[in-house]
């Protein structure tokens, strides 16, 4: 069997054009936060998340090789993934901006690893970083939970854009 691919073609579209028609698949807006050495938290906003797998409890989240922090998510043992609430749209805008540290004025707990767990997320992952895969202009993290929790409520989401929420389907 060969297991090998063709390269891809080149792709007949520009990147506006293949970023517009990502904006179409409506994701979860996550807040993936982590402590440095010095005792200090980071934290980024991304919608790049999704689930790898049920035993071992695996998910995924990516990163610009180009962020400031790739070097202390690639370095860290820890992070977690806080998946948002309907009404933590200014949350997520607060940890998409550089500047201010964004922890000085947001409500969190700590883990049992010491990672920082943001209040009212919908659910959160405690995830040991398993491993790294570098893909075109991201690095792929895949995690691995060591524990979660779940609260349920309209989550955040993004789509065309712009920040929504969910809402329940009878």
């Amino acid at each position: 069997m060969n297991t090998s691919s063709p390269r891809a073609e080149a792709p007949a579209f520009d990147v506006a054009q293949f970023r517009q028609a990502l904006s179409q698949f409506a994701t979860g807006v996550t807040v993936i936060t982590t402590r440095l050495a010095d005792g200090s938290f980071r934290g980024l906003t991304a919608s790049s998340f999704n689930s790898v797998s049920l035993n071992p409890p695996l998910v995924l989240w990516s990163l610009s090789d180009s962020a400031n922090s790739l070097p202390i998510f690639t370095g860290n043992s820890h992070y977690v993934i806080n998946v948002l609430a309907a009404g933590q749209a200014e949350l997520a805008e607060r940890f998409a901006r550089r500047g201010d540290d964004p922890f000085a004025v947001t409500d969190y707990e700590l883990s049992r690893t010491g990672q920082p767990i943001l209040a009212g997320a919908v659910a959160w992952f405690e995830c040991h970083n398993r491993s790294r895969y570098p893909e075109g202009d991201h690095v792929i993290f895949v995690g691995e939970v060591e524990e979660c929790a779940v609260h349920p409520q309209p989550a955040l989401v993004f789509h065309g854009g712009r920040f929504s929420s969910t809402v329940q389907v009878e």
